[in-house]
């Protein structure tokens, strides 16, 4: 089992933890409301967790555009 971080913008991969000895809690999981555990993490069949989080790019051009934030995709 491993856990994949993605860019939930522009799909960039950005790491993978391998194998993943860690708990749920360790990821910081517990801290996620029911939505954003929805939103942000998905399992696959053979145990593989992918998490979308926002990378220092896409992160940067929000900041500098803040209308962004109200599209579904701001990378094209």
């Amino acid at each position: 089992m491993a856990v994949h971080y993605n860019c939930r913008h522009c799909k960039a991969h950005i790491g993978t933890i391998q194998p993943a000895d860690v708990s749920a809690e360790q990821l910081g999981f517990h801290a996620l409301s029911d939505d954003e555990h929805k939103e942000m993490v998905s399992y696959t069949s053979d145990g593989d967790i992918h998490v979308k989080i926002t990378c220092e790019d896409c992160q940067d051009a929000l900041q500098t555009n803040p209308d962004y934030h109200a599209l579904s995709h701001f990378i094209q």
